[in-house]
């Protein structure tokens, strides 16, 4: 059986730099950080009293994605979610009046759901004397899956229709299985990505208590510093991602803009620890050799990779040692960046942004860069080419993007320039 070409016609994003695609990357392409005091809560309390949040989020403002009779029902992931796959659709270009609903998905991941539904229900059960008043809208608003089924309700898409949780490799996970559903001829079109918004006390204090979170509060701005030597851990952030995945020809008979086309992927599993990565990189390195197998291509077509790169003492080295395995020499000549530097760690939802990222890198020719780098790791090899606190123009042909989540889950996919 021939496998159909899968292409990005419609991007979409909703996230700490900024509330639309050209303005996402403009501010990752400026080094803008995305990181300032928590605004959603009384943080005085607790050891980190930062995060990546959306700037002046209103849901009364994006009419586009929901009524406001809606957004009493919706989570902050679902509205982040709709907001973001509103962009992407319109972006794409295509009449949905026009096209056979039944061919076209949604697949839309989140690594927790609604938590803020979930902690304001149980807490308010906690405050009002244990009487069992729960709202009827309370499981619907929190579960995972909403998002991806409020998306296909929207436009009244039939196809395939769920949502991937895996952690933080959770919307990558989507973004593979739309692409393989598509290349097997399952569907025409998925609308595909990742929501999340766990800026709140939960998230906080859980990350927090295990130590995985930066507690640089006088330094908020440049908290989040991959691969810098006084790295502290990483900075949650919250927003939504989507892409309008499409099959090739489906797409050029109807003349749509191609960003990329997306032409490997890969998933593998550390087997090794519930939140470290496995010391030498088995799971990481093996998922980025099967992305470029997946592809039919040689690790040196790859110009550059978007790297987990979540800014821990652990993770950072261990993924730079995995691309070493892969690429060999060719490691030193491709350009290598963590825009989780700016954008914090949006968990389930940080594969998403990160593989528009490398479209947009595609698309634009420039690489975003790593921000907040300062101190030399001497653990981390000088020759990588980790684009340093300020982006550097390459034409870029190929593009991988890397997500590695909490339980071992390793995901990676590659686009290509056309």
């Amino acid at each position: 059986m021939e496998l159909k070409r899968v292409v990005a016609t419609g991007l979409g994003t909703i996230n700490p730099l900024g509330s639309s695609i050209a303005e996402y990357f403009d501010n990752l392409c400026n080094g803008v950080s995305g990181a300032t005091p928590i605004t959603r809560y009384d943080a005085s309390l607790f050891k980190t009293r930062f995060a990546c949040e959306i700037k002046n989020y209103d849901p009364n403002s994006h009419p586009e994605a929901f009524e406001k009779s809606e957004i009493r029902r919706l989570d902050p992931y679902s509205q982040y979610a709709l907001i973001a796959a509103s962009q992407a659709v319109k972006d794409s270009g295509m009449d949905l009046s026009k096209e056979d609903v039944d061919e076209i998905g949604v697949i839309f991941a989140s690594g927790i759901g609604g938590i803020k539904t979930f902690f304001d229900e149980v807490v308010g059960y906690a405050d009002d004397g244990k009487i069992p008043r729960f709202s009827p809208l309370f499981v619907p608003k929190m579960i995972a899956d909403i998002a991806a089924g409020l998306i296909s309700m929207k436009y009244g898409l039939r196809g395939p229709n769920y949502a991937t949780v895996s952690a933080c490799a959770s919307s990558t996970h989507a973004l593979i299985d739309a692409f393989n559903l598509i290349r097997l001829g399952k569907a025409n079109a998925i609308i595909a990505g990742g929501s999340e918004a766990a800026v709140g006390e939960a998230a906080m204090g859980g990350f927090g208590s295990a130590k995985a979170l930066s507690t640089n509060n006088d330094e908020y701005a440049s908290a989040s510093r991959p691969f810098d030597k006084t790295r502290d851990g990483f900075v949650l952030g919250e927003g939504a991602g989507a892409l309008v995945l499409e099959e090739y020809e489906h797409a050029k008979a109807r003349g749509a803009k191609i960003y990329a086309e997306m032409v490997g992927s890969g998933m593998t599993a550390d087997a090794y620890h519930i939140v470290a990565p496995h010391p030498e990189g088995l799971g990481a390195s093996g998922v980025m050799r099967k992305t470029l197998k997946d592809a039919e291509v040689g690790p040196e077509v790859v110009d550059y990779i978007n790297v987990h790169g979540t800014s821990t003492p652990l993770g950072d080295v261990t993924e730079l040692k995995a691309v070493e395995k892969v690429f060999g020499e060719h490691s030193f000549k491709l350009n290598i960046s963590s825009t989780k530097s700016m954008t914090g760690h949006l968990l389930g939802a940080t594969g998403a942004i990160e593989a528009l990222a490398c479209i947009c890198a595609i698309d634009r020719g420039i690489i975003p860069p790593t921000i907040n780098h300062k101190v030399a790791d001497p653990e981390i090899d000088s020759r990588f080419n980790l684009t340093l606190n300020k982006a550097q123009k390459r034409d870029v042909k190929y593009a991988l993007s890397n997500t590695f989540g909490f339980g071992g889950h390793n995901a990676a996919v590659l686009f290509k320039k056309l």
